[in-house]
This record gives C-alpha cells, structure tokens and sequence, in this order.
C-alpha cells in the first residue's frame, strides 16, 4: 500500500538533549534507513554508522508515516523531535544450540560467570567446588577446591588474572585461573556467609585493585589483595547486605535487607544512604557495570599491551559507557518495585518504576546503559527506560519465576533464566520472544552470556553446566 505523502518538520536531537543540525522539512514517509543516512551526512562520520531513531519515546522501525502519524496518531502539523541513539559497530547471533553439557559438579549449579577476555568461564556449585572450564574444547579445566561449604558468588578481576569465591563457609578466596591453585590463606573475617562480591573497577587501580566483600553478617569489608589483609569495614546496614557494587568513580554501592541502600567513599566513610524502599533491597544495577566488567576488554578480543594501556583503554571505555551525564543505579526489591537513582546529585529517585506483581530478584542495565530489564518471581521480565525509568514492555512467557537475566553485549538481545527450566532469549527491537532454549532437567539458577557474544552458559539444579552457542 503506497504511503500518502506529506512532508512533516523534524528536528534531530541526541539523548542528552543536544540539537544536531537545522530543522529539516522530510517526507512523512522517510524510513529509518534514509534517517540514518541523513544523520551519518550530518555528523560527518567516517564509517557509516548504525542509529536507532525514537519519537516520543517510540522507535522509528519502518517509516514516520506509519510508526508515528498512524501508529501514535500524531499530526503532521507539528515539528516532530526525533532522538537518535547510537547502535553498536557489531551484531551478536542469538545462541541457538545447547553445544555441550558440562558434567562434574556434584551439586546445583549456583552461580557462572565468564572472564572479562572471554577466555574462561568459573562456575560455583553447592558442592563448595568451583570449576574452570576450558572454552575452546568444552572440557574441564581445573577445579578449585577449598571453600568447605557452598560457593554463592563469583567474580573476575578486571584484568582477568584472578577469580575471586565467596562461600557459605564466611570466607573470601582468591583463584588463579590457569593452575587453579588458591593464591594464599581465604580472606577470613565475615562472621556469617558471602552474598556478593566487587573488584576496585581497572581504571581506577590498574595494579592491585581490591575487592570488596558482602556479607549476611550486616557489613562490608573491602580487601587488600595483594597483602591479603581487611582494609576497612563498612559497618552500618542492621540487616543482612544483599549486594555490593564499586563504581567507576570510586564509590561503593550497597543494598540491604534493612531497606536502605547506602554509598560509600573509597576510604570507607559513608557517603550517603538512599532511603525509599518498603521491604529488604535484593539487587543493585549500575548503568555502567558491562563497561566495569569488561576494562580493557572489548568485541574485537585485542588484548592491552601493559598495565598502562590497560588503564587508558578501560578509562576511554567507562567515559564512552557513562556518556555526559552520571553514573545512574537501579534497585529491586522485596516491596515489588524497583527504584532509578541518579546518586551523585540527588538521595531522593529519580523514578519509581511499579509493575511487578512479586519480588524483584534481579535488575540489569544493558550494556549501552539505554534499558534496565527486571526479573521477578511473577514469572515475568519488564523492560524499563534506562535514563527516565518509563515502563516500555512485559516479557511474558516463562510460566515460573524468573531468576536472573542477563545481555547480549550489543544491547540488542535479551536472555532469562527460569525456575520453569527454560531460558529465553528476547528480541529488543520487537520486544518478543526470538527463542527458546530447553535443555535443562530442573531450574536453572544462573546465566551468562559471554561479554564477546559468542557463548552462552547456564546451570542450575540439575547439577549441569549446558553452554549453548549460535
């Protein structure tokens, strides 16, 4: 059917607010391709670069005419504002085959976690054993052994060195992920179990990062890891702390059950604490997490020379994640809402973000910090605006709670983990299910896709690693 046109005014205007260009009188009927041709032309880009074009918060898929004028019944009277928003270089296939099973662990699953190189995966099971796998032949690498009760939480180092373990058994441990020897005595000192753990981000300490440390005990110890020592404790939450983030600016982010979320300075001072929710706090996302996770690290696998041009490259990287504005924080829990905070210039949210109809397990902010997707135990993933907090979709399709959920590093697909067993991959662009992927015999606890975008893995309760690849 032939479009009737008519010629409407557009202003281009980036996601800060910034304007690009003259009001340009266009056809109604210009498409997303033409839109990006223009705004190429007008940035003087080198390389064409992919855009996504939004009016009034809608996307721009086909043309104006029929996404906008008819599809939001806007006039073409009016000047039309249409924000662009840069795609990334490089698209990531969605994984579509379970490639291998990875046996061995004599209990569940509880956690994964691939290097920030993606050249190791860790997982951490309730048999207080966490393994290494070798990615090229999908074969067991080493296992550490040591924690003498379940290991709830992994994490790599910045520069992929080390893996850091913390357990059921109140104790912080510290890998080498090549020999899978444990580098010195566990860092002791919790007097309840681990609940998260946090490396000192790598532009900010390219050398000897610490690591901090949560804790059901109530507190937070930040570590010395070369000395293997406790440098400070951050003692104030009255409840157990659920989670712990370190941000690219040196503060350190913690959310409890005692309802408050809290900042910290880097030298342990208590910076502000962000009062707001109703029941404990599970989870903390920052906008800028895939950027801290990843350092030096991007998609085209190149690897820094020293420890110098790491630091540039992982800087050059934050600065381009963090964009002009602040870091943003987001929050989930047990009251069913989650809670959008701009903490460097405000302890009040910027939004409230209701919806949910259960509890808030897991929040994450896709890579380019643009959405926040949710999963909750109301067996649904909500999708969120990353900057306003706006409720943009429901997931629907899982038919038990949803655990965790993870993305693609292009920001352009979706993956959760279900207590159905099942983990689904969601398309962004259409906001609908893209695949299925079954396999497992039981829940699946825990999920990551790995920061190239090649591999996928996943276990859970039956006990099972399964990496699943395109």
């Amino acid at each position: 059917m032939a479009e009737a046109a008519t010629t409407i005014l557009a202003q281009f205007q980036t996601a800060d607010g910034d304007k690009t260009g003259p009001p340009l009188s266009l056809p109604s009927s210009v498409t997303a391709e033409q839109l990006s041709v223009l705004i190429n032309k007008f940035l003087e880009n080198e390389e064409t670069r992919p855009y996504a074009f939004y009016i009034d918060g809608l996307e721009v898929v086909r043309s104006v005419q029929r996404d906008i004028i008819e599809g939001a019944q806007r006039s073409t009277e009016e000047s039309l504002t249409i924000v662009y928003q840069p795609q990334a270089f490089f698209k990531v296939r969605a994984v579509s085959r379970c490639s291998a099973t990875l046996t061995g662990h004599t209990e569940a699953v509880l956690t994964v976690s691939f290097s920030p190189d993606g050249k190791h995966l860790a997982s951490g099971s309730g048999d207080t054993t966490v393994r290494i796998w070798d990615l090229a032949t999908e074969t067991p690498r080493v296992t550490c052994r040591g924690h003498r009760n379940w290991v709830l939480s992994l994490a790599w180092s910045p520069d992929a060195r080390r893996l850091a373990s913390g357990g059921m058994d109140n104790d912080v441990r510290l890998w080498d992920p090549i020999t899978g020897k444990e580098e010195g005595a566990p860092l002791s000192g919790h007097r309840k179990w681990i609940t998260a753990l946090a490396w000192e981000p790598l532009h900010l300490n390219p050398t000897e990062p610490r690591l901090a440390s949560s804790s059901k005990d109530g507190t937070v110890r930040v570590w010395d890891t070369v000395r293997r020592r406790c440098l400070f404790t951050l003692a104030g939450h009255t409840a157990a702390v659920t989670c712990v983030k370190w941000g690219g600016d040196g503060r350190i982010y913690t959310s409890s059950q005692d309802r408050s979320i809290r900042i910290w300075n880097s030298d342990g001072t208590l910076h502000a604490s962000l009062p707001g929710h109703a029941h404990w706090v599970n989870t903390l996302a920052l906008s800028t997490d895939f950027a801290l996770r990843t350092g030096a690290y991007d998609h085209t696998g190149s690897v820094p020379k020293d420890s110098t041009d790491a630091q540039k490259r992982a800087t050059d990287r934050y600065n381009s994640a963090k964009g002009k504005g602040s870091e943003r924080l987001a929050s989930g829990s047990d009251d069913f809402t989650m809670h959008l905070w701009d903490p460097q210039n405000s302890n009040k949210p910027t939004a409230r973000m209701v919806g949910h109809q259960k509890v808030v397990n897991h929040v994450s902010f896709s890579p380019d910090g643009r959405l926040i997707a949710s999963a909750s135990f109301d067996n649904s993933v909500k999708l969120w605006d990353g900057i306003t907090g706006k409720f943009l979709a429901s997931l629907r399709g899982h038919v038990a709670a949803v655990y965790q959920v993870c993305w693609s590093s292009d920001s352009r697909m979706l993956l959760s983990a279900s207590k159905d067993s099942t983990l689904k991959i969601w398309d962004l662009r259409t906001r609908k299910l893209k695949l299925e992927l079954p396999g497992h015999a039981d829940e699946v606890f825990a999920v990551d896709w790995s920061p190239a975008g090649d591999c996928v893995a996943s276990g859970g309760k039956d006990r099972t690693l399964k990496l699943w690849k395109h």
